[in-house]
């Protein structure tokens, strides 16, 4: 325990008093937010029919909560400064300075623990209504513990906030640093799921916001406290760093200023912008807007440590602002109660599906439609790039592309995916289409590929060529796309989720939709890689091996398909008696017709994917015999030249 304090003293004098100064002035402005806020809040409890649990599990909780978001804002930005805005190494190792951040960042992530620990108890006394002390007792603790759900969100964000730390304290390695930066920032995830955003009419659309919102913020402030101890030392930054950070802190004002305002607008509503909670978010968000601009101006300048501390300060007063916020009660929850629908959707489904509404009723997912917008553009990019360059690139590849993520588009945010929780059988076709559509479209457009011939190589310092190539060769690459984990994943967990009740507990909850969904997407592009990906895989299978392992998937669903048109009980039956909508009809039979849809709608994809495996076999087979051609000419003129050399010595 001694050479932890130590290592974190050590980790600490990297920075100045002055820095110090300017960190602890900043922590301790947005504590006094969150403080001043909660003292004028008057009575937050009776609005949402809880009982007060006391001043002393109110402030408690709100001092423990705002520990707990800073701690893991340092862990989570520090790690990100770490794995992609600190000069690495070839090889992998890290540098000095990604060494430091990581240091930092696991010492922040042990704080992040300790708070998350105490913020369990405390959460399950204000849910109760009971003062914390009452949470000692096993008998009231664990009920409160089973029954309210921002206590189990702190539970997982206890245990990821150890992972974290187990991951990052030992890291000497590029790809352990990443591992840890991923298991932070899930742990960032399980309160933003559950807290005010995920309740209500429009929680679809604030939480979906606060998901970015969320890691982008903590990304920003996390990072520039982790360049700011850069900053403070005697030798000079390097350009490389400042470039990066700039584009890391540009994208994030932009991700958490939108975010935000999408949040706030849904949560406050336009009429309750003139409320105490409207003032608080108003505040926040010109927060924001001043750390933009200090960031502009800086990148402008190069230099200016006085904007640095000021943007320090202003990020640290807008996660005060963002603790706060969560101790308010919405406008949105008195102004407009929420709907039965409202309440497990997040918005109305009374009108009955039509053609018409499948096709006009947009409603924008607000995890996969940026994802695919991005996705798209960044590809484009690339292909531009290579075009400019005088480099070739398949237009096929282009349009596969862009297809796979127009399916994902349409799968989720049209019509189809805001009626697609109404009832199984439209579930079951966006749960093909995400699962089995897209994804065949997805790997034929070799992402990998472009992305490993477009970026540009950095020779011994390590960038976003070198990140993917590492990625791509990672060990737990290689065991998710090895190909008895892909076949599983793909055809087992259509068994698990829906004949096990997890499915049933999944509908209640947004979150839980759209972990589904990345589910169907991920798994079924690992499946689709192994077998017909363009971009190369950890273990190259041969053609014939690939088509046995398509042969022997594809009768999983078949019968998936089977049991679900003979099973006699409704899967998911009290979520979908919670909905009752007067027009969906049997359950049961709309459950066959899910059925039906899973067997034919199954089969297409798995031909598309036998067609292109073959075509890819005769491809790659004429290549080798080109390429066998080439060597056999080679071959020859070797033999020529040195039957002519041996002449020549005779002579």
């Amino acid at each position: 325990m001694g050479n932890f304090w130590r290592a974190l003293s050590d980790t600490v004098e990297v920075t100045s008093s002055r820095l110090r100064a300017v960190v602890v002035t900043a922590v301790a402005a947005g504590l006094a937010l969150v403080l001043l806020v909660v003292a004028t809040a008057g009575d937050v409890y009776a609005p949402l029919g809880n009982s007060d649990p006391g001043a002393l599990t109110t402030y408690g909780f709100a001092v423990v909560r705002f520990v707990a978001d800073a701690a893991a804002t340092g862990c989570f930005g520090g790690l990100v400064f770490a794995a992609f805005v600190a000069l690495g190494r070839r090889g992998g190792a890290l540098s000095a300075d990604a060494f430091a951040a990581n240091r930092f960042a696991a010492g922040c992530g042990i704080c992040w623990l300790a708070a998350a620990v105490l913020a369990v108890p405390f959460s399950a006394a204000v849910a109760s209504g009971l003062p914390v002390s009452h949470m000692l007792r096993p008998e009231v603790f664990l009920p409160t513990l089973s029954a309210a759900e921002e206590p189990k969100a702190w539970l997982c964000t206890v245990f990821a906030a150890a992972v974290t730390v187990a991951l990052a304290w030992p890291a000497m390695t590029w790809r352990t640093v990443v591992g840890a930066t991923v298991a932070a920032g899930a742990g960032l995830l399980p309160l933003a799921a559950a807290g005010h955003a995920s309740v209500g009419a429009g929680h679809d659309l604030a939480t979906s916001a606060m998901f970015w919102h969320v890691p982008a913020a903590s990304a920003w402030l996390g990072a520039l406290v982790a360049l700011s101890a850069r900053l403070r030392r005697k030798t000079a930054v390097p350009d490389l760093v400042l470039r990066r950070y700039h584009r890391l802190s540009s994208t994030c004002f932009v991700v958490v200023t939108v975010s935000g305002v999408v949040a706030g607008l849904v949560l406050a509503r336009p009429d309750g912008l003139l409320s105490r909670y409207g003032l608080v978010l108003a505040i926040e968000t010109a927060l924001l807007l001043a750390a933009g601009f200090a960031v502009a101006a800086w990148r402008r300048r190069r230099s200016g440590p006085k904007l640095v501390a000021a943007e320090l300060v202003l990020l640290a007063l807008g996660t005060g602002g963002s603790a706060a916020l969560t101790v308010l009660v919405p406008p949105a929850f008195a102004n407009h109660p929420a709907t039965v629908h409202e309440t497990i959707l997040g918005y109305g489904l009374e009108a009955p599906q039509t053609l018409a509404r499948l096709v006009l009723d947009w409603r924008p997912d607000l995890l996969f439609a940026p994802a695919a917008l991005i996705a798209g553009t960044g590809y484009l990019l690339g292909v531009r790039r290579l075009r400019r360059r005088g480099d070739h690139w398949p237009p096929g590849r282009t349009a596969a592309w862009l297809a796979g993520w127009a399916v994902v588009l349409v799968a989720t945010s049209s019509g189809l995916g805001v009626y697609s929780p109404g009832t199984f059988s439209l579930h079951m076709v966006t749960h093909m289409a995400l699962n089995m559509g897209a994804p065949v479209l997805l790997v034929l457009g070799g992402p990998v590929t472009l992305a490993l011939r477009a970026l540009p190589a950095h020779g011994d310092i390590p960038g976003a060529r070198e990140w993917v190539a590492s990625m791509v060769q990672a060990p737990v690459t290689r065991f998710f796309a090895h190909p008895a984990v892909a076949a599983v994943l793909f055809a087992g967990s259509f068994y698990a989720l829906y004949f096990s009740g997890l499915f049933g507990e999944m509908m209640l909850y947004h979150w839980a939709h759209e972990l589904m969904k990345a589910h169907f997407l991920v798994s079924g592009y690992l499946f689709a890689w192994v077998v017909i990906g363009t971009d190369r895989t950890p273990r190259r299978l041969p053609h014939l091996a690939r088509l046995g392992m398509l042969f022997a998937v594809m009768p999983f669903h078949a019968f998936f398909g089977v049991i679900l048109i003979n099973n006699q009980t409704v899967l998911a039956g009290t979520y979908y008696h919670y909905l009752a909508l007067p027009w969906a009809g049997d359950l049961l039979a709309d459950q066959r017709l899910g059925g039906g849809i899973a067997w034919a709608g199954g089969e297409i994809p798995m031909i598309v994917m036998v067609v292109a495996l073959l075509v890819q076999w005769a491809r790659d087979d004429e290549r080798r015999a080109r390429r066998a051609d080439r060597g056999g000419d080679a071959e020859l003129d070797a033999y020529n030249a040195m039957l002519a050399e041996l002449t020549a010595r005779r002579t």
